[in-house]
């Protein structure tokens, strides 16, 4: 903890807008979920200050867009080498402000650093084309340009690794950054800018502006015609009202949204396999992960034995705050949270569901709700169209293989689905049926930062990670020779 301490008694916590630290119009609380104590406080900006983060991106534009590419992709890979020397205190740091585990906060800092060691190497690879027209009367030549300033708009649950998803790409491709962290957990975020200022990058390349609102403070930027990208992860009904407003100045935009993600159990699993791929799915970040196992659907055969294993495994989880390093299950991040999976549990009970364990938030001080299994839900239960965000396991059964992906598929939701069998045919027929932009076959965790991630439907637009990642912060210009 004095390690800690100290890391956030030496954190600037002003704006960062160029070279300089601002300290905006207001100051907001950082509170540590788990024992509900402020740690520090950050200042907050207005539209001001908003408005000269867009400058100072503006004004080192022209410069880093001329940068070469390797020496990009030696300050990507120079922050790369950073993370990990402080992977300790990074992940403390998200301990703190996030509640995570010991073992999700350090997974997150090794995570988020090989964003910066893979676009490091993707920096360099940046391919344009020449050919010869089918007529053969001129050249067709193909140039991959910086798509411009860039606004990022980053969640409370990944607060590092999502901003390095996205700012290091946009870096390798010459495109200028502005980053607005949730206000619930900015101090990771202020330390990957300051990780990246140490490595080499100019100032005003990365700014990082956090504001009490979005509303305000985003859309001015997105209203300043120099602003040419948004990249947004979040809520379906944030990233529906955010890229309304982006269309209306034809923005670049990409967007990362919510997700209703099936775990789909089939008959001749391997059940040990499924249940430690369901913890998995399931109690990453304590079910606070766009991508956690949402519904469980289990083939009737097999059901009350995978739910028992199940059920077992979530009710002798330790449950405490993540700086005592033997706890596996952290808290909510706020008590608004705990209050809509309260909600949505007590609605399923209601609904005659079975509580087999867990079902009730934890007394405080702390943000904590039970690991939780439901069962003999019915397949329109209330709670399976919603994103939980929490630690609740509610399982359905099934009879056929038909029956598992129509309802897999019942939802406006598409990010992210879970499959479980020995059967190669049936997990690429399974897999291909189901609707989501990722599919993870007999895993239980899927994300790599070489792998596109991303959803269809309502769960987003766009891809991050993989070369793919690049490409949403490039322009194609075509040159007729």
């Amino acid at each position: 903890m004095t390690a800690v301490n100290e890391l956030i008694q030496g954190l600037d916590t002003r704006l960062r807008i160029g070279s300089d630290r601002a300290e905006g119009i207001d100051q907001i609380e950082v509170i540590d979920p788990a024992t509900e104590q402020t740690l520090t406080t950050v200042y907050a900006a207005g539209t001001g200050e908003a408005l000269q983060s867009v400058d100072a991106a503006a004004q080192a534009a022209p410069g880093w867009a001329a940068t070469p590419p390797r020496q990009r992709s030696d300050i990507l890979r120079k922050a790369y080498d950073l993370m990990l020397e402080r992977e300790e205190q990074l992940a403390e740091l998200i301990i703190l402000e996030n509640g995570k585990t010991y073992p999700d906060a350090i997974g997150e800092i090794r995570y988020g650093a090989e964003f910066f060691r893979w676009f490091s190497e993707e920096a360099v690879r940046i391919i344009g084309e020449i050919r010869t027209a089918p007529r053969g009367d001129k050249r067709i030549v193909v140039l991959p340009e910086p798509v411009g300033i860039s606004l990022m708009v980053t969640p409370w649950n990944f607060p590092s690794a999502m901003a390095t998803r996205k700012i290091a790409p946009a870096l390798a491709a010459g495109c200028t950054t502005i980053l607005k962290p949730a206000s619930d957990t900015p101090l990771s975020a202020l330390a990957v800018a300051d990780i990246l200022t140490e490595a080499g990058a100019p100032p005003g390349t990365v700014n990082v502006v956090v504001a009490r609102g979005s509303s305000g403070v985003v859309d001015v930027m997105l209203e300043d015609p120099r602003v040419r990208k948004l990249s947004f992860t979040g809520s379906t009904e944030v990233g529906r009202i955010l890229m309304q407003k982006a269309g209306s100045r034809i923005l670049r935009t990409s967007m990362e949204l919510g997700g209703n993600a099936p775990f789909v159990v089939f008959k001749d699993a391997d059940l040990g396999a499924a249940v430690e791929g369901a913890m998995l799915a399931k109690m990453r970040n304590a079910g606070e992960t766009c991508v956690a196992a949402n519904r469980f659907y289990v083939q009737s055969e097999v059901a009350e034995q995978f739910t028992n294993l199940l059920t077992d495994a979530m009710s002798n989880l330790r449950m405490g705050p993540g700086i005592d390093r033997s706890n596996q299950v952290g808290p909510m991040i706020n008590s608004a949270a705990v209050e809509k999976i309260d909600s949505l549990v007590s609605g399923a009970v209601d609904a005659r569901a079975n509580v087999l364990t867990g079902g009730s938030a934890a007394e405080g001080p702390g943000f904590f709700y039970h690991p939780t299994v439901l069962s003999e839900l019915s397949p329109d239960a209330a709670i399976l169209g919603e994103e939980i965000f929490g630690p609740v396991a509610p399982v359905v059964t099934f009879d056929s293989e038909e029956e598992a992906i129509s309802a897999a598929n019942d939802t406006v939701h598409g990010l992210i689905s879970y499959v479980y069998t020995s059967d190669l045919n049936r997990a690429f027929r399974v897999g291909e049926a189901i609707e989501s932009g990722m599919v993870a076959l007999n895993r239980g965790l899927i994300s790599d930062e070489a792998a596109p991630f991303g959803g269809v439907k309502e769960s987003g637009v766009g891809r991050e990670g993989s070369h793919h990642g690049l490409e949403e912060f490039l322009e194609l210009k075509y040159l007729a020779w």
